[in-house]
């Protein structure tokens, strides 16, 4: 699945991904390949991206603000303070403060 996570200032991420986790309103939740159709807010929290071998290797961090996670590195990481995310067709489209 396609993710793409845009911020007021520039696109901080875009490429296939395996999984995201996202800081909803009301709890954490994930997103897999082939999910259904969903829009939903983000409250304040940590974008989780397991991401695909190839995308850990050709991944450049130009933004500086996502970040390897400490206990797995193929799983970056991207703090909000909220936003909104819509998935349709497999392509997640993430607007994060």
């Amino acid at each position: 699945m396609h993710l793409q996570i845009i911020t007021p200032e520039h696109v901080v991420f875009d490429a296939e991904v395996d999984a995201v986790t996202l800081p909803g309103k009301d709890g954490e939740f994930q997103i897999l390949n082939n999910h259904a159709p969903i829009v939903a807010t983000l409250g304040e929290g940590t974008v989780k991206i397991k991401v695909h071998t190839k995308t850990f290797e050709d991944f450049d961090n130009q933004s500086g603000k996502v970040y390897s996670s400490p206990s797995n590195e193929k799983t970056l990481l991207l703090d909000i303070k909220g936003g909104t995310i819509e998935m349709n067709n497999n392509k997640v489209i993430v607007l994060a403060n």
